[in-house]
């Protein structure tokens, strides 16, 4: 791997800024894409096509489908009655017989505590499709009330195809509908606060802790794919603490955080909505998708059953920030960092090559940061952080993002075959701002 720029002190790597929601951003080469779920914004002329061509040709698909499985279940049903339909003698039904269909009274019955449907029916009133109006795109997402007066939490990829002078406007659970404007927005964390105009009354989401989640747990995400409002999908957590990459803000920062992986569906326009646990509490923000290269008819990527949320422990002191109308802040080492197995003929400080496949090598210290009161150089490996194992630069960046400005942590090391430990304070990016 080449050298990588400097970067502010935010011990971030750079990576090259993403079109959302039109092509694959984050993977290394060779890999599937990572791509932010985040509606079907419409490109100018000449683009792609339009968010209404493109609704048109998958609504046309889901027709088709919806065919071809009627026709299918047709002649499944035909073949289980000519092999079950006989009577008890084992003969089939003469020719000039006939049935009549029975009605049966059978009431609904409630959801049972813990199960997808008692999910979908406290969370639903929670959840907001997102509509997104640009000067030269359009969009759709989706958002999860916090208040009942209208804050709405969502990505900051779906509000930033208005950028300053679109429209944004949401729609409710039970039809309504209302404008809103941005109160905040956070690239690095990929999170957005928006206020809906003159409602009152709403349900906000009951916000759960993504620190209680485990592998194999049963999740419920909700919201609007492909525009399809109020959609439930149901999987399990498949992988916790995954370094996602999405791509970097305009100053070079990476958007990086340590994902809650999936395979609930998650599609274009899940973006902003909640990732539930089975208590009916939200524990993350559906964010991004991994993706095969394929596309559907309406020429976006969909599931292969590897999404990622942002967890909701995370983002929770930035989005009250944003809800406070204060710049959100950060923590940062106040480093810029390559990966470890990249190759790029760093040594430690005596001289000697370092043969490491796992970590973050440190490419450059920032004078009066944090890493360099704590004796941290150029060259060292960090392998840890407090008990999170750090494989490469993405795995830092994320696990440094998960936590806030103040906090102490525990830094281990390599330099010159020598494993080393220091306890520093993280700083804050509040001061280079």
């Amino acid at each position: 791997m080449t050298d990588t720029p400097s970067v502010p002190p935010s011990g971030e790597r750079p990576t090259t800024p993403p079109t959302y929601g039109a092509r694959p951003v984050g993977p290394p080469p060779g890999q599937p894409p990572v791509v932010p779920p985040g509606g079907s914004p419409a490109s100018p002329a000449g683009g792609a096509p339009q968010r209404r061509s493109g609704r048109s040709a998958f609504a046309a698909s889901v027709v088709a489908a919806s065919l071809l499985v009627g026709g299918a279940a047709g002649v499944g049903g035909a073949a289980a009655w000519n092999e079950w339909g006989s009577n008890g003698s084992g003969a089939s039904a003469s020719a000039g017989s006939t049935t009549t269909a029975s009605v049966v009274d059978s009431p609904a019955q409630p959801a049972a505590s813990g199960s997808v449907q008692q999910v979908a029916q406290e969370v639903l009133p929670s959840v907001v499709k997102i509509d997104v109006a640009g000067p030269q795109e359009a969009g759709s997402g989706s958002g999860i009330i916090l208040s009942s007066d209208g804050k709405i939490l969502t990505n900051n990829h779906v509000v930033a195809i208005a950028g300053g002078s679109g429209k944004i406007e949401v729609s409710f659970n039970d039809g309504s509908t209302a404008p809103a404007k941005v109160l905040g927005t956070d690239p690095l964390t990929d999170t957005a606060v928006i206020q809906a105009q003159g409602v009152s009354g709403l349900t906000p989401a009951t916000i759960g802790k993504s620190s209680d989640l485990a592998v194999g747990q049963g999740v419920v995400a909700i919201g609007s794919p492909f525009g399809l409002e109020s959609t439930v999908t149901s999987g399990i957590v498949s992988a916790l603490n995954r370094p996602v990459d999405v791509g970097s803000d305009s100053q070079g920062n990476s958007t990086v955080y340590p994902a809650i992986q999936t395979d609930a569906a998650i599609n274009p326009g899940n973006s902003g909505g909640p990732l539930a646990d089975l208590n009916g509490h939200v524990v993350g923000i559906n964010s991004s998708i991994r993706t095969a290269g394929t596309t559907t008819t309406s020429g976006q990527s969909g599931s292969i059953g590897l999404g990622f949320a942002i967890p909701i422990d995370e983002v929770m002191p930035i989005v009250q920030q944003m809800e406070n109308g204060q710049q959100p802040t950060h923590a940062r080492l106040g480093i810029s960092v390559s990966d470890a197995s990249s190759g790029t003929g760093l040594s430690g400080s005596a001289g000697q090559a370092l043969d490491l496949s796992e970590g973050a090598q440190i490419r450059q210290v920032n004078a009066g940061s944090t890493a360099a009161q704590a004796g941290l150089r150029t060259g060292d490996v960090i392998t840890k952080v407090d008990d999170h194992q750090i494989s490469d630069a993405d795995s830092l960046v994320a696990t440094i993002r998960s936590y806030r400005p103040g906090d102490k942590v525990t830094v281990t090391y390599q330099r010159d075959g020598k494993t080393q430990t220091v306890q520093l304070t993280l700083d804050s990016d509040a001061s280079a701002s």
